[in-house]
């Protein structure tokens, strides 16, 4: 029995097939964790999904922004945007099956010490507390009233955490955190606008994983959603998202060895982009 983690495959179905070959993956006997945004921008995000949902325990997927953007979308409060790619989720006749499955993701994943989560944890957070601040927005989620925490969830602020944050500002923070931090500071104020490389980073900003002393160094943290960093291993870090969307490689981890393995990709230029 093997455990691969697998970088951002947004709607790359084929990539994702040859990159199964390529691991001689068995769901009988091995497990995928998938670090988020299983849907949009690719080319067959319909696939990928039902897919996904089909291995049933054999895969672990925890929630990216994409896959709560389609969610958004979905349930009426967020209009689709130019070069969204999930359509054929929303018009497929399990459209509502596949929806609530997804929707039940969890938030983050820990297990024997490792932590899965689509984009990074603040400075100030163990993974133990962001384990229990992400069952939070789970509950949301799977509750009666999740269409209340989709009508209030887009917003950047709160920018930071602090521990007295209540109701949607508090929920909103963590969620965004979990699911869209590239840089904050060192006090664990985050910032979304800037996309790039580390070396263009805003001025007083760090990658979340360089702030020194960050309160969840002691774990192996796998994460995705920043194909600029690419393939990137450490010893308490894994960035598995390089680029498969568009035409870098899709990337996966063997838990046991840490040994990674590729496949090249084909980019996906979406026919609504005419710029």
């Amino acid at each position: 029995m093997s455990t691969y983690a697998i970088g951002d495959l947004q709607g790359c179905f084929d990539s994702l097939q040859e990159l199964l070959r390529r691991i001689a993956f068995d769901p009988s006997r091995d497990r995928l964790w998938l670090v988020g945004d299983l849907v949009n921008r690719g080319p067959q995000s319909l696939a990928t999904l039902r897919w996904v949902k089909d291995q049933g325990e054999a895969v672990i997927a925890v929630l990216g922004n994409h896959d709560l953007h389609m969610l958004t979308v979905a349930e009426g409060f967020e209009p689709a945007k130019r070069g969204d790619t999930f359509q054929d989720i929303l018009d497929a006749p399990d459209r509502e099956e596949l929806l609530g499955w997804l929707r039940r993701r969890p938030l983050m994943h820990v297990e024997n010490g490792v932590a899965l989560v689509h984009a990074g944890l603040l400075p100030q957070w163990s993974v133990a507390r962001a384990r229990e601040l992400a069952a939070e927005v789970e509950q949301a989620l799977q509750g009666d009233a999740y269409r209340d925490f989709f009508a209030r969830m887009y917003g950047n602020h709160p920018d930071h955490w602090h521990d007295g944050l209540q109701d949607m500002d508090r929920l909103r923070a963590i969620t965004n955190a979990m699911t869209r931090l590239r840089f904050c500071t060192p006090e664990g104020k985050m910032e979304f606008a800037h996309k790039g490389e580390v070396e263009k980073r805003p001025e007083g900003f760090l990658p979340w994983f360089e702030v020194e002393n960050r309160a969840s160094r002691d774990n192996l943290v796998i994460f995705g959603h920043w194909s600029a960093l690419g393939l990137r291993l450490e010893n308490n870090i894994a960035a598995l998202d390089s680029g498969c969307l568009w035409g870098g490689k899709l990337s996966a981890m063997r838990l046991e060895d840490r040994k990674t393995f590729q496949v090249p990709c084909h980019p996906y230029r979406n026919p609504a982009h005419h710029e």
